[in-house]
């Protein structure tokens, strides 16, 4: 469970845009609870405070020899006046201009960017009302499922459960000053 922490605070902190290879960067981290499928994190950063929420895939399909640690994120930095950013974490390097797509339960499924700066193993909603509108989803759904296709060509495709997800995202609007 531990090595689990440190490997998603890492992951989310490297998405974040800080890396625990920065020299005298000294992270204080804390789990603020688990909730079902999903995590809840702060971290403190010189920068200031971070809260996300993670969790693994319940099920990964895909034709694939290997493949590297797979998380879904959700992320505030206050300090940024950053909220809501919702990223996945694929496991692999994207193919070149092949997006990935995000759907909750029945709800039409949505593009995720994949090839923006130097993530290339990272997707994003395009933008704050992307991220605001799947928040919603994800409150009221039930599962949640990715898509996307690997530089090599493989089709992946990886199923979240929302189960306790809104406790989760309710932790870390408590911990970062907003309303939950």
């Amino acid at each position: 469970m531990k090595k689990i922490c440190l490997i998603i605070i890492g992951i989310a902190l490297g998405v974040i845009g800080y890396s625990f290879a920065k020299p005298g960067l000294d992270v204080e981290s804390r789990v603020l609870g688990s909730y079902h499928a999903w995590t809840a994190y702060t971290a403190a950063l010189p920068e200031g405070k971070v809260c996300y929420m993670a969790a693994n895939p319940t099920k990964s399909v895909g034709k694939y020899s290997s493949r590297g640690d797979v998380f879904l994120m959700i992320a505030h930095r206050p300090q940024e006046k950053s909220f809501n950013v919702v990223s996945f974490l694929a496991g692999y390097t994207y193919k070149k201009k092949a997006n990935a797509t995000i759907q909750v339960d029945k709800n039409k499924a949505l593009e995720l960017l994949t090839d923006i700066g130097v993530d290339t193993d990272t997707a994003w909603a395009k933008d704050g009302a992307m991220d605001t509108e799947l928040i919603a989803q994800m409150k009221k759904g039930n599962v949640l499922v990715i898509k996307g296709v690997s530089k090599r060509g493989t089709h992946t495709t990886d199923t979240f459960s929302l189960k306790g997800f809104s406790k989760a995202y309710e932790a870390i609007q408590t911990a970062c000053g907003q309303t939950p």
